[in-house]
């Protein structure tokens, strides 16, 4: 939930920032529900002192006035029953109500309606001058036999693929040398669940905003639905993640982080899953954007007076993995409704595809502020007591798109394609990829 506290004392902060987001919330609503409910809490809380005192107070009395006290305990148990009943469901109508309301959008968003209207903030490399046609990148992987979209299809459907010989050492080089990278600058390497709760998904913001977009595995059934006895079926009810940011942040949500080992920096790999549910027709060809891929992940637990200096640092970690790629880039800032719920901020890096003649994102980077940490209950603690941190997290390599980058934006006339200077070394002494005939 977000912080009701500080939408009461700075309502017209927040809807400016859901104008800015393009989101409709009724604030008027969810301050009318916080209301009834702290006023019933209160009651409450005071019948149930009201009910200690008098069960201390009972075996001090007299047989007659004993008898006369329990009397009242029991009307007082009836009506403190009553009251708690009103605030459970004044409780869960506004969870319910706060569970759709996101995150406000830093000052620095722009506005705008959706990514056409997100700002360019810088622009880095020159844009190769092919003295060539050059190929896109499914023309190059079927040439170079290192992408195999056909097969993927028959076996798995529409947005699968193989990835064979030297791309498969290409993602592993990738790999290999951004763990190397990111341990030098401090960063804690995890490899993390890719299956998940749904208190994760709603943790992180991406329930109930994105679910849609999400893979469910062996979903709850009545008894009825699947035939068994019991109150319901035996199932797993789990989630495939769309991204690690998932799963790293569950790592301090059970306990709090010391202050002083703020900020807490990890780079997490998994395979990431999307249904792409809301891209139909969109990028359908090649392996821009599919249902499955591998990533490795920024993910900070940072204290809330840094964190958008954190953010700044996050940013330039990829920016300098795209310079040593020698990869053309530009960094847009993301305008307020192409902002997802749970960041304040984001920036793309985006690279550019040269069969598409134009920028295409690459890597993200998100300062979610206390947005997932309260929802979470993630803190951090010093000696006056335990408080929100603030998340943020940041693409490292997204293998499918990087694969792209480096394919199109190296390729020779011949078809060929230079391996990176810098992966060089981990491609077992392979500088570059030749036709196999």
């Amino acid at each position: 939930m977000i912080d009701l506290k500080h939408l009461r004392e700075n309502q017209q902060l927040y809807e400016k920032g859901f104008a800015k987001k393009l989101v409709e919330v009724n604030i008027p609503h969810v301050l009318k529900l916080d209301s009834e409910y702290r006023e019933e809490l209160k009651k409450v809380e005071e019948f149930r002192a009201e009910k200690n005192k008098v069960s201390k107070l009972i075996p001090t009395l007299s047989e007659s006035d004993r008898q006369i006290k329990i009397a009242e305990m029991k009307a007082l148990d009836l009506k403190l029953k009553e009251d708690e009943e009103r605030m459970n469901k004044l409780f869960v109508q506004l969870k319910q109500a706060c569970d759709t309301i996101p995150n406000i959008p830093h000052e620095s968003v722009p506005q705008g309606k959706d990514e056409t209207e997100n700002v360019v903030e810088k622009t880095h490399g020159k844009i190769k001058d092919f003295k060539f046609q050059p190929q896109d990148h499914q023309e190059l992987g079927m040439f170079l036999d290192i992408i195999d979209i056909e097969t993927g299809s028959k076996t798995s459907g529409a947005r699968f693929y193989y990835l064979k010989n030297e791309a498969v050492q290409l993602e592993f080089a990738l790999i290999n040398w951004l763990l190397q990278k990111y341990i030098k600058k401090g960063f804690i390497p995890v490899t993390v669940p890719m299956l998940v709760k749904e208190e994760m998904m709603y943790a992180t913001g991406f329930f109930p905003a994105d679910r849609n977009e999400i893979y469910t595995v062996n979903p709850k059934m009545t008894c009825q639905e699947c035939g068994k006895s019991g109150p319901e079926s035996e199932s797993d009810n789990l989630f495939l993640i769309g991204t690690s940011e998932v799963t790293l942040a569950g790592l301090h949500m059970f306990k709090p982080i010391n202050e002083e080992d703020l900020p807490k920096r990890y780079v997490g790999f998994s395979s990431c899953f999307r249904r792409e549910a809301g891209s139909y027709g969109k990028d359908t060809k090649g392996i821009l954007r599919v249902h499955q891929f591998d990533k490795l992940e920024m993910f900070s637990f940072c204290h809330p007076d840094k964190s958008w200096k954190e953010h700044e640092f996050l940013l330039k970690i990829e920016e300098e993995i795209l310079k040593e790629l020698k990869l053309p880039y530009q960094v847009v800032n993301i305008c307020g409704g192409d902002l997802g719920a749970p960041a304040a901020k984001k920036y793309d890096c985006e690279v550019f595809v040269p069969s598409q003649g134009k920028y295409r994102e690459l890597t993200s980077c998100s300062n979610c502020t206390d947005f997932q940490a309260r929802r979470g209950n993630i803190r951090y603690k010093n000696e006056k007591g335990t408080f929100f941190v603030h998340t943020l997290n940041g693409t490292a390599m997204a293998s499918t798109r990087t694969i792209i980058a480096i394919l199109e934006n190296y390729q020779k006339k011949d078809g060929s394609v230079v391996i990176p200077k810098v992966l060089q070394p981990f491609m077992g002494g392979l500088k570059t990829i030749n036709p196999k005939n």
